[in-house]
């Protein structure tokens, strides 16, 4: 079959032909749609979840692995960093079936709290990473990392970055596939059981590892160099080798390197290609690590060599690379006319600053913890989802927001340092499964002053709309058994629990009242569905009433309404008929839901 698949189908693709048997993650931008492609597609034979997160999903195809299966975990950069603790064991205790860790860099950053670039990870655990530059190499380099996991007995790192993950191209994949299974699990406690002594015999031999790893991916097919002889060359990686080698389409006299496997480091083919060369702009996303691996390779060596780069100035050190700027780059590097190598100057996107959707049960959630705190000292600390762009004005809510699961627990540490104020914690639910219930555990324990508000839209939103524990349904298709919050809650321990519709607001407002008045842990459930999900065909509608105060527009920041000629109004292609706006303005000038 020959496809038109975004660069995560791609490897999607890629990974059903080499025969991945179990594929586990946790949904985060850019790496969701691995798993959905898969599931769109025939997959007889495999075993696919969204787990509750990236350790979860990580420990699951491990074990899978250890019976010699072959199988993948996709996450987002920062969804390495939840899933550090077994990976780095695993790289000492080894794997047996195939195993590829996806972590999906995003260098911008686009929907990222960070810019961490995965490349350093992979060094850090001593492990290999792969590094493609375009959909149709992911799909032909997430089957090699697989050959390579299986030869090596060792886990191994792709590292896509967001514009490999949603660029688009024509894949031809066959139509069938085998899922790899292995010969079954054989038990061996002195390799699968853990052990400082093990550990220490396996670090070295990891060592030695890794060097022939390192010789081999000198002649591996996607370390590439073009351009012949010269004293200038270009070290590149992932898509920046692809906007280096659109600028270097119509000159010559300069040599372009490409590394697809930035660890272990292919040092004979760089050696051999830096022969005669005197100088190296070097061109990557996110951190200068190829520019610093190519300084020891120099200095190890005794190259007489200048390498220009981030750590130079001569790229921005922060950000995504694009064609523009790698042209600009490669026009004073190599001495052009700037001037010509621009393209015909495109006009700015209009600006389009995030926003909560309208009609979003968050927005009145957020409004009527507002309200009722009017005036008090508060602590409003947020969380990782749709519900950060709280932060924004007129609402105001969010004053921090560190990780997935800090929300809870950053309440804590308010509680305990200030008894007067009252703090909050917003968490969703998908959230809270993933993160989140350990954060109220310590709370109760810890004997913590703080509301929880669950935030409960029924959905993974910011991602797509995954299923989650509490959806009742889960990636196999399967119709489950639904994972209460309000029993994991009183399961816990917290005495005082209150479900709301956050769209009523005069009830949402007397549960935060009621809640922030008790001692210890309470938790408010503000329940009401995803408006993507459930779509309504509601309207709200200005009367004759209306003053223009504007207070609805100050109050809610609801993107549904709008000034026109002077006069608030209600955009109806927008509006979901919630009516929050309707209880907020004080001369009931916003008529009730009217179907259309």
């Amino acid at each position: 079959m020959k496809e038109y698949v975004m660069g995560n189908g791609a490897i999607a693709l890629g990974a059903r032909q080499a025969g991945v048997s179990v594929v586990c993650g946790y949904p985060g931008t850019p790496s969701s749609e691995i798993i959905e492609t898969i599931a769109k597609y025939p997959h007889e034979g495999m075993h696919l979840e969204w787990s509750v997160n990236e350790k979860a999903a990580l420990e699951v195809a491990a074990a899978t692995s250890y019976a010699g299966a072959r199988a993948m975990v996709t996450m987002k950069q920062v969804g390495l960093n939840v899933a550090s603790d077994p990976l780095m064991s695993l790289a000492y205790v080894g794997v047996e079936g195939g195993f590829v860790v996806v972590s999906a860099d995003d260098p911008g950053p686009i929907s990222s709290q960070t810019e961490q670039d995965t490349r350093r990870f992979a060094e850090f655990a001593r492990i290999p990473v792969f590094d493609p530059a375009t959909p149709q190499e992911a799909y032909e380099m997430i089957q090699d990392a697989f050959a390579y996991s299986e030869k090596y007995k060792t886990p191994v790192i792709f590292r896509p970055t967001t514009r490999v993950c949603h660029g688009y191209a024509s894949i031809s994949a066959p139509d069938t596939f085998a899922p790899v299974r292995g010969k079954g699990f054989e038990k061996d406690a002195g390799r699968f059981v853990i052990f400082p002594r093990l550990s220490y015999k396996n670090h070295g031999l990891i060592e030695e590892r890794n060097v022939k790893i390192g010789e081999e991916f000198s002649s591996y097919r996607f370390n590439t160099a073009e351009g012949g002889p010269a004293k200038k060359a270009v070290l590149a990686s992932g898509v920046s080798y692809m906007y280096a080698k659109e600028a270097l389409l119509d000159h010559s006299g300069v040599k372009l390197i490409r590394i697809a496997t930035a660890y272990p480091l292919p040092e004979s083919f760089l050696l051999r290609e830096l022969a005669g060369v005197e100088e190296v702009m070097c061109l990557e996303e996110l951190s200068p690590y190829l520019e610093e691996q190519l300084l020891k390779l120099a200095g190890k060596h005794h190259l007489s060599l200048k390498v220009w780069g981030k750590l130079t100035g001569h790229v921005p050190a922060m950000g995504e690379n694009s064609t523009e700027i790698v042209q600009k780059i490669l026009a004073s590097y190599l001495g052009w006319d700037s001037q010509a190598q621009e393209n015909a100057k495109i006009p700015p996107l209009p600006a389009r600053p995030p926003v909560l959707c309208a009609g979003c049960p968050h927005r009145a959630s957020f409004y009527a913890v507002k309200k009722a705190m009017a005036g008090k000292k508060t602590y409003y600390c947020g969380d990782i989802g749709c519900y950060t762009l709280g932060n924004a004005m007129p609402l105001d809510m969010v004053d921090t927001c560190l990780c997935m699961g800090a929300g809870v627990t950053m309440a804590q540490g308010f509680s305990h340092i200030d008894s007067e104020g009252k703090a909050f914690a917003f968490i969703g639910d998908s959230t809270f499964f993933a993160s989140g219930i350990t954060g109220v555990v310590n709370a109760v324990f810890n004997e913590a002053d703080l509301t929880i508000c669950v935030l409960d839209n029924s959905t993974t939103a910011m991602t797509g709309h995954q299923p989650h524990p509490g959806t009742g349904r889960n990636m196999m298709g399967h119709q489950t058994q639904k994972v209460s919050i309000e029993k994991v809650l009183e399961g816990i321990g917290i005495q005082k629990i209150i479900t709301t519709d956050p769209l009523d607001l005069a009830a949402s407002m007397d549960a935060v009242r009621e809640c922030a008045d008790l001692p210890g842990v309470k938790a408010i459930i503000f329940k009401s569905p995803c408006i993507a999900i459930e779509k309504s065909k509601k309207k709200c509608h200005i009367t004759d009433d209306c003053i223009n105060c504007k207070l609805c527009i100050k109050e809610t920041g609801c993107p549904a309404l709008t000034i026109a000629e002077g006069k608030v109004t209600i955009d109806a292609s927008l509006c979901t008929g919630c009516g929050l706006c309707s209880q907020v303005c004080p001369k009931a000038a916003i008529g009730g839901e009217s179907h259309e």
